[in-house]
């Protein structure tokens, strides 16, 4: 592969136009087959070469908080005050913190795959290679989807946001400033998208950091009127809240509806896993990207919710107010509800300004996530092949293209029976993610499976979770329960609707269509453990690995953050 004239500090070969072989001659006498009769694999390694041009130039520090800037956006500082009111602190914490534990499991399965092959859009690709290729369509399709809708949808709440100070600048001229600043962001090298996303999740974590320690000092006494509340609220009106029912019964659905917003809340693996194909030296990045990303974000959320509960009580007016007259931005913010109470001025509006980097940067990284997983389907042949090609910083171009021209959606908002049609386009996705989990752990099974059936030992893999299979059986489980109980609602007497029931089951009733479509065009086959091409793109990735050679820093600056974020 050294002869190929491929730089594999930048990039990788992958694809599926020609193959050639790396070992025995087909032509000539004594060629085995790949597999043997037992199901083991010889030394023929198929290797294509369609190219994916994308360039390996994020450090660690860029993966790191890549992860972290995906996950937290505004449903951390404001809309987990909805969560709060159908709950109660009790149910809110309780919530997030069980379903941390799913999100462990999820982590753990694509921890194992994506370092023993870290290459573009890896589940997406993976379940087409360790499952079925329909599998694979219908994941990535699913995903790019998801990712696609959601920009939209943070580009109108950077304008609710900017609202929360004052509405002289038209509605229209903010979205097209968003947009063309996505655009100016995801059409550079990478290295400057892992740049933006770097400072601006620095600042998210920096603010929740701050909130947490608000919280610590605020309870014990330390604010303005000097009350010392410490866990009043959880004793009155008390921990668990009604919802829809009194009793026993009201109290475990407004459980399970912080269930419900924390499933759709918290992630962490796919936005780590979709940076792969793009980071430096990823078999020793990676591993501890997925430890730190994972750990780092239980603490933010489990310690939000449990700070949210502290400071505003479940049927806090302000707060319940704020939800029902949709206040822009901060307004609705538990912790600013909380700063108003205590009369402590200028916080909320320090509050807001990171609320809208927040968004903004969610938004970026959905549109680098949406782009990356067209750009893996496209490499698969599972879409059109001309999105496969990229500029000469790596960038492929027709995809964040494609992107941006969804994210014009967003102007649906300029009219008010429009603002509905979009607000549309995310529920009917809003099962995806919850899909995606699934079809991560299931992928993890499968790929299990043929480690044990091929004779890998995952001793000697990069990365090994633990637990496994059985965090993989439990991830498995849990997401694919919750991704059917998000719009229970309908079905409690006197709430039937039409319209809610598709937007919150559509994409369950999309995944298999697509799924059943792509087997009954192609005729592709669920691949036994032994037929699983476990060895497709690891020579290259291993070739990269020993020829690489650190890219220096620049100064003391960049060295001490990559220090720090390694």
């Amino acid at each position: 592969m050294a002869s190929s004239g491929v730089d594999y500090n930048n990039s990788h070969i992958y694809g599926d136009e020609k193959t050639t072989t790396i070992g025995p001659d087909p032509e000539k006498e004594g060629y085995n087959p790949p597999y043997d009769a037992e199901g083991r694999r010889h030394s023929v390694v198929s290797v294509k070469t369609v190219y994916d041009s994308t360039h390996r130039k994020l450090k660690p520090r860029h993966i790191q908080l890549i992860g972290i800037g995906g996950t937290i956006g505004t449903a951390l500082y404001v809309q987990i005050g909805r969560g709060l009111l159908n709950g109660g602190p009790g149910s809110l914490f309780l919530a997030f913190t069980i379903w941390c534990s799913f999100i462990l499991a999820v982590t753990l399965c694509m921890a194992e795959m994506v370092t023993y092959l870290p290459i573009s859009s890896p589940f997406i690709r993976f379940a087409g290679r360790y499952v079925d290729d329909a599998f694979g369509v219908a994941a990535g399709w699913n995903f790019f989807i998801f990712e696609a809708m959601l920009v939209p949808f943070e580009i109108v709440a950077c304008n609710v946001i900017i609202h929360f100070w004052s509405d002289v600048v038209p509605a229209g001229g903010i979205i097209a400033i968003v947009i063309i600043l996505y655009a100016i962001i995801n059409l550079m090298a990478v290295k400057w998208y892992g740049e933006t996303e770097f400072w601006a999740a620095l600042g998210k974590v920096l603010l929740i950091i701050g909130l947490i320690i608000f919280t610590f000092i605020a309870m014990l006494g330390g604010n303005p009127i000097k009350d010392r509340y410490g866990f009043r609220y959880w004793k009155n009106p008390g921990s668990f809240a009604e919802l829809y029912y009194t009793g026993d019964l009201g109290r475990f659905l407004g459980f399970l509806q912080c269930l419900i917003q924390a499933s759709f809340t918290i992630a962490g693996p796919d936005y780590v896993s979709m940076a792969a194909g793009e980071a430096e030296n990823p078999r020793q990045v990676m591993p501890r990207a997925y430890n730190a990303v994972f750990y780092r974000l239980t603490a933010f959320f489990v310690l939000g919710s449990l700070c949210v509960g502290i400071n505003v009580p479940y049927n806090d007016p302000e707060l319940t107010a704020a939800f029902k007259s949709s206040k822009p931005g901060a307004a609705a913010s538990p912790y600013v509800v909380a700063m108003n109470r205590l009369h402590i001025g200028g916080l909320p509006h320090i509050v807001n300004a990171m609320v809208l980097a927040s968004a903004f940067s969610a938004g970026n990284s959905y549109v680098y996530c949406a782009s990356r997983s067209l750009f893996g389907l496209a490499l698969e042949g599972k879409a059109p092949k001309f999105l496969t090609k990229c500029t000469r910083n790596g960038v492929p171009i027709y995809c964040v293209g494609i992107v941006l021209l969804l994210a014009l959606l967003s102007f649906l908002q300029l009219s008010e029976n429009s603002a509905v049609v979009l607000q549309w386009f995310v529920n009917l996705v809003t099962a995806s993610q919850l899909i995606n989990f699934s079809v991560m752990c299931f992928t993890f099974l499968r790929f299990y499976k043929a480690c044990q059936v091929q004779g890998i030992d995952r001793n000697t893999l990069p990365y090994k979770g633990f637990l496994q299979p059985y965090a993989a059986y439990y991830g498995l489980v849990g997401t694919f329960i919750m991704t059917f109980v998000g719009g229970y609602t309908v079905f409690l007497k006197g709430n039937w609707d039409i319209p809610t029931f598709l937007f919150s089951y559509m994409m369950i009733f999309v995944f298999p269509v697509l799924f059943l479509g792509w087997k009954f065009i192609k005729r592709s086959k669920f691949k036994r453990a032994h037929e699983i091409d476990l060895y497709q793109d690891l020579e290259e990735i291993e070739e990269y690995t020993r020829n690489f050679v650190p890219t220096p820093d620049k100064n003391a600056f960049d060295k001490w953050f990559n220090k720090i974020f390694s």
